[in-house]
C-alpha cells in the first residue's frame, strides 16, 4: 500500500551528564554530607531550604547563613520505581522520595530503601543511611538511601 508510512523504532535513553562546580552554599551542603550532617540554608522570612541555594527560589533574595536540620524527615511525595535501570541508585526496586526535614521548609529528592511499595506512604517518617566516613566524598550520594526511620519497612 502506498499510501501508509513504514514507521522506524529504536530504543533510546535520554541523558544530560554534565559537571557542575559549586559555590560556598552548596560546597557546605555537600561538606556537611561528608561529616554525615544536612545543612540547608535560610531564606525569605526564615523559612529554611534544602537543599540549600544561594538565592531563595520564591522572591529572588540572596540566602543568608547555614542551619542544621533533621536528621529524620518526612515523606512529602514519592513513585515507585519495580524495574530499576543499570544507572540508578540501588539495584533492586526501590522508591524516589521527597522528603522535608525536620527543621526544613522544602523537600529533598532521594531514594527510599522499602520492601515494596505497600511500606512507602506520603507522611511516612524517614532518616537517611548514610555511607561509612571512609566513603563519604562530599556528594549527594554520600546519603546511600534512607530507611522508615525505627527500622527498614
Amino acid at each position: 500500500m502506498a499510501d501508509q508510512a513504514e514507521i522506524y523504532t529504536a530504543d533510546h535513553v535520554l541523558e544530560y551528564p554534565y559537571l557542575r562546580s559549586v559555590g560556598p552554599v552548596v560546597g557546605a551542603f555537600l561538606t556537611g554530607l561528608r561529616d554525615g550532617k544536612v545543612l540547608g540554608t535560610k531564606g525569605t522570612g526564615g523559612r529554611v531550604i534544602v537543599p540549600p541555594t544561594e538565592y531563595d527560589p520564591e522572591t529572588g533574595e540572596e540566602t543568608a547563613g547555614m542551619v542544621e536540620v533533621g536528621p529524620e524527615g518526612t515523606v512529602t511525595t514519592w513513585t515507585w520505581v519495580a524495574r530499576p535501570r543499570p544507572k540508578h541508585p540501588l539495584p533492586e526496586p526501590f522508591a524516589w522520595v521527597l522528603v522535608r526535614f525536620d527543621g526544613a521548609d522544602t523537600s529533598f529528592l532521594h531514594v527510599l530503601k522499602a520492601s515494596g511499595p505497600e511500606a512507602v506512604a506520603s507522611g511516612m517518617r524517614v532518616r537517611p543511611e548514610f555511607r561509612t566516613e571512609g566513603e563519604r566524598v562530599g556528594h549527594v550520594k554520600d546519603i546511600s538511601h534512607f530507611v522508615a526511620a525505627g527500622g527498614a519497612p
